[in-house]
């Protein structure tokens, strides 16, 4: 199976009454991690190389780490650049191989905004690569607080630069490490009504199981973004581990045991999210 675009994912996940969980890698471990739990479960992914994975590792090199996985997996994989902040960084994720890129201009002027979205949208369509947007800002637990999306600048930047995810504020909040955000049904529903785009809620980790499954299955929110529970995951499994092997000093060994348990919690996550 190669690589695909978001666009292959979200479209029948948005009319099929499903999500897709972007998966925030930070290595190899958990990318491998959630490639095989992709596999076991038959269900499509989005890696995502953020702007913390993208400091520590290269793009170049992450692209072909992501490509290697996604061509040897067995199922749909999209290879995403998370919070790219300018054309050059865009750029440089669809120059590496990636298959999507997100370009979060949602600090800026909502005109602003549109305008730089478009132009990445000219050049990533080109190389058939697909495009994520945000209108409103996501905030931050302990952080930057949120702006809600306005549905009006969701409505004119669903027809003005042809993106093909649209990235909203209706409560989600990155960083959350229990799920107590309270998302805004009636908000939601507006910017429903305002545009056709399929929806991408950021801050899935804060977000409530039951509530996940709720629109995924009841909303044209068509993608999660999960990394916060599974870097919690992967954390506990490495204590763990340099706890259990107090002689071991090969990062290989102690890494090695982290894989299982995050596969496993990422089958837990994606599963919630039904399947066409």
């Amino acid at each position: 199976m190669s690589a695909v675009s978001l666009r292959d994912v979200l479209q029948p996940a948005m009319t099929g009454g499903y999500a897709i969980a972007g998966l925030v890698v930070l290595g190899w471990e958990d990318a491998r991690a959630y490639v095989e739990a992709a596999e076991e479960t038959g269900i499509p992914i989005i890696l995502q190389a953020g702007p913390g994975c993208r400091k520590h590792t290269p793009v170049p090199v992450l692209g072909k780490m992501f490509r290697h996985l996604a061509e040897q997996a067995s199922v749909p994989v999209v290879c995403h650049i998370d919070h790219g902040y300018s054309q050059l960084e865009c750029q440089e994720g669809i120059d590496s191989g990636f298959t999507s890129v997100m370009f979060d201009g949602s600090k800026l002027p909502i005109s602003e905004n549109i305008d730089k979205t478009a132009a990445i949208v000219e050049i990533a369509h080109a190389a058939g690569v697909s495009v994520e947007g945000e209108v409103g800002f996501v905030g931050y637990a302990e952080g930057a607080a949120s702006a809600g999306t306005l549905p009006a600048e969701a409505q004119r930047f669903d027809k003005e630069t042809g993106a093909d995810a649209l990235a909203i504020s209706v409560g989600n909040v990155h960083l959350k490490t229990e799920k107590t955000a309270g998302i805004n049904i009636e908000l939601l529903r507006e910017i429903e009504a305002a545009t056709d785009l399929p929806l991408v809620l950021h801050g899935g980790s804060g977000i409530p199981v039951d509530v996940r499954q709720m629109l995924a299955k009841t909303s044209r929110v068509s993608k999660f973004n999960i990394g916060t529970e599974l870097r919690m995951a992967f954390g506990e499994a490495l204590r763990k581990s340099v706890t259990d092997q107090p002689d071991k000093f090969d990062r290989v060994a102690l890494l090695e045991p982290t894989i299982q348990p995050v596969r496993e919690a990422t089958k837990t996550v994606i599963t919630a999210f039904g399947r066409a």
